[in-house]
């Protein structure tokens, strides 16, 4: 039987990104333990939504989290993901 978790590996990839801003694909690949083909697509994924935005600094990118935006399920689209993350110790760029 499988293993099951409470967490997505979209949370997962934002959670890190959030905690370490400059991390990259293959170190959120080892990390969560996905290849680096499904981190490149769920960062597209959040990207695209408009939850993280990339800065380019010199050949380097790091991310800046849009904490402010709702979550996407309709049960939960009252609430920004700002809550999530700071429960779960995450330290948001002000």
């Amino acid at each position: 039987m499988a293993e099951w978790t409470f967490l997505t590996n979209h949370a997962r990839v934002l959670i890190l990104m959030a905690n370490h801003p400059k991390i990259t694909a293959r170190d959120l690949s080892t990390l969560i333990g996905i290849t680096e083909r499904s981190v490149r697509n769920i960062i597209a994924d959040l990207e695209a939504e408009g939850y993280i935005e990339k800065l380019k600094e010199g050949r380097r990118v790091s991310y800046k989290i849009h904490s402010e935006l709702p979550f996407r399920h309709p049960t939960e689209k009252d609430q920004s993901i700002k809550k999530f993350l700071k429960a779960l110790g995450c330290k948001l760029a002000k």
